[in-house]
Order: C-alpha cells, then sequence, then structure tokens
C-alpha cells in the first residue's frame, strides 16, 4: 500500500511539474523602451537703427528728439527653433515727463509705421504676422520708424518716451490655420 502511495504522489508530482512548464510555453514577457523627443519653438526679438540692420537699437534708447521727427526702430522676429512658429507681438508706447509722472494729458503722440500687409491686429491688442515663419526665417518689419507728433508742445520738454515690444511665439504644426486661431500662446 504504502508503495502505491508513493508512486501515486511521484505520479502526481510529475503532473504538476509537466503542467506548469507546458503553461510557461504559452506565456511571454518582453520591454520596450521607446523616447519620443519634441520639437522645439524659439524666437529672437531684432531692433535695428539703420535701414541697412547693422546697427542694433541701443538699450538706452535715443535721446534729444524734437517734436516732428522720427527715429529708424525696425523690429523683427527670427525663427531660431527647430519647427514652424506663428508669432505675435505686444507693442506698448507711454510717455513719462520729466517730473516722473505717467502721461494722461494726450494720447497719440507716438505714431508707428505699422506693415498692415504682413501684420494683422487682433482684437486682443497683438499684432500678428500673417503667416508660419520657417526655422531661420526673419519676419517682415512689423514697423521701421517712430513718429513724435509735431503738435508735441512745452509741456513735454525734458520727458522720455519709451516703445515697449513684446514677442511671443508657438508651433504652427496641427494649430489652427493661421497665427490669429492658433491655440497655446503664453500669457501675456
Amino acid at each position: 500500500m504504502k508503495r502505491k502511495l508513493l508512486a501515486g504522489a511521484v505520479i502526481l508530482m510529475c503532473l504538476s511539474l509537466l503542467a506548469y512548464g507546458t503553461l510557461a510555453y504559452f506565456t511571454a514577457e518582453n520591454t520596450a523602451h521607446n523616447v519620443i523627443t519634441s520639437g522645439s519653438v524659439g524666437i529672437a526679438l531684432r531692433e535695428w537703427a539703420d535701414e541697412q540692420k547693422t546697427e542694433p537699437f541701443p538699450e538706452d534708447g535715443v535721446s534729444g528728439v524734437m517734436p516732428g521727427t522720427q527715429v529708424t526702430k525696425i523690429v523683427e522676429v527670427e525663427n531660431t527653433g527647430a519647427n514652424a512658429a506663428y508669432i505675435r507681438v505686444r507693442v506698448e508706447t507711454e510717455i513719462v515727463l520729466a517730473q516722473g509722472e505717467m502721461d494722461q494729458l494726450e494720447t497719440g503722440l507716438i505714431a508707428l509705421d505699422i506693415d498692415e500687409s504682413h501684420w494683422a491686429l487682433g482684437s486682443d491688442g497683438f499684432y500678428y504676422y500673417r503667416q508660419a515663419l520657417q526655422p531661420g526665417e526673419v519676419t517682415a518689419p512689423l514697423f521701421t520708424a517712430v513718429r513724435f507728433d509735431p503738435g508735441i508742445d512745452n509741456r513735454y520738454q525734458g520727458s522720455s518716451a519709451s516703445v515697449t515690444i513684446k514677442a511671443y511665439a508657438v508651433q504652427a504644426a496641427n494649430n489652427g490655420a493661421s497665427a490669429l486661431t492658433a491655440q497655446g500662446w503664453p500669457e501675456a
């Protein structure tokens, strides 16, 4: 009887090892490591003080400007990234009087010659470049001159005027039909 029990136990153990070995044939495991790298969008704002674009606009500005004159200031944006991008630019002008007060007297004393054939003014106050800018390309100038109204009077003696430019970019691929319909603009 003991032999029969021992033989039954050995047979049962052999059958369980055979079943486990058979299961191993039907299972498999593998690991794949995939890296996906996103593209890059980068821009550089360019401001020039001469029409040949050889002299950058001075960071400390221009002094001695008189009413009725104009200053050359060429504003462009270069796509320094690896992908096509939509471009938008905000322009802010202000005059600070000699006493340090903000000018609340009149508006329109500073005029810019905006290129509306290449740039469109959006309802949010930004100027949008009308086409996607490819890597390495530079936009047509947003404007090339700043004009000072000839009617600026003695209240403005010793004042300072500033034209502040802020440029933004978002990817063009899979992001709307134009800069005006693109999504994902950085907060201004």
